[in-house]
């Protein structure tokens, strides 16, 4: 264990290779599959085209990189469960910030009614509701100060640029594209599953309320998943246009991922926190400080 609460090979099973970059990234790395370079010659069926999108998901969702395993699995620290939540609050509070964005671009009433709930569920109607507020409420659970959180000022540059990639290219590209990048949602009950139950067993200092806003997602992210998929087989007409909302998701599958690889490298192996990150001991509340256990 370094000072910095980094668990070493011994105890994440992902070995250190000689030249820093950790083992476990590279096998991961040349695991995922590539984008396929083939634009699908034919029309696929609804059917067809559901379960294309789905493959993607069972082959890239982000359930399946070595960071989560450590976490749901209570292979991690406090304080890399402090890094994760921090740097995941980021992605929380800009979901509404892409959905505003889409939903200007919406050219039908009907739409905008049924998109703009995702901003209500995140954003809330009244201060001390929503999820963002939910999420701040477990960062707080972990030690964090409110007010760090709310700076955003120790999260990663990785996770920065992710994100805001992810509100990019829901900006710029096509509707069909944009809508078809959030269908990561179909897969989240699965991993909200595991995390909470990894979670609650392995950690003492999760509780279940500290979690609470995982039990809101779970009837929310379907919602919007069938909503989106019957968007999408329906809009999705052309082969290239069913090519087009297949990258989408690759793209978001990727966003999720890269921010998980950043902090595997940061806070897990080799434990190379970047100057300007947080560092364990940091925005914590007073009576948080030294409470490392795991």
């Amino acid at each position: 264990m370094s000072s910095h609460g980094i668990t070493d090979n011994e105890e994440t099973g992902y070995a250190r290779t000689p030249d820093a970059m950790p083992a476990s990234l590279a096998t991961t790395a040349l695991s995922m599959p590539l984008p396929p370079t083939e634009t699908p010659d034919r029309l696929l069926s609804p059917a067809e085209l559901e379960a294309a999108l789905r493959d993607i998901g069972a082959r890239r969702y982000h359930n399946l990189h070595p960071f989560h395993r450590l976490l749901h699995d209570g292979k991690l620290d406090k304080d890399q469960v402090r890094a994760w939540a921090l740097n995941r609050y980021y992605y929380q509070a800009m979901i509404p910030v892409k959905d505003a964005t889409l939903l200007a671009r919406l050219p039908d009433a009907a739409l905008r009614r049924v998109w703009r709930q995702r901003i209500v569920d995140h954003d809330g109607d009244h201060d001390g509701d929503g999820g963002i507020e939910r999420w701040l409420k477990l960062a707080e659970g972990v030690g964090f100060d409110r007010d760090y959180v709310l700076s955003t000022r120790g999260i990663l540059s990785a996770t920065r640029f992710s994100v805001e990639a992810y509100v990019h290219f829901v900006a710029e590209r096509s509707l069909l594209e944009a809508i078809a990048s959030s269908l990561t949602e179909m897969f989240s009950p699965t991993i909200i599953s595991e995390r909470v139950a990894g979670m609650l067993k392995n950690y003492e200092f999760i509780t279940r309320e500290t979690l609470a806003y995982f039990d809101k997602r779970l009837t929310q992210a379907p919602r919007d998943a069938d909503f989106a998929l019957d968007y999408v087989v329906r809009h999705a007409v052309t082969p290239e246009q069913q090519r087009q909302a297949l990258d989408a998701l690759r793209f978001k599958c990727s966003v999720l991922w890269t921010q998980l690889d950043a902090l595997y490298f940061a806070y897990v192996a080799p434990g190379m926190i970047p100057p300007d990150a947080w560092r364990p001991g940091e925005g914590l509340r007073a009576d948080a400080i030294g409470s490392v256990a795991a």
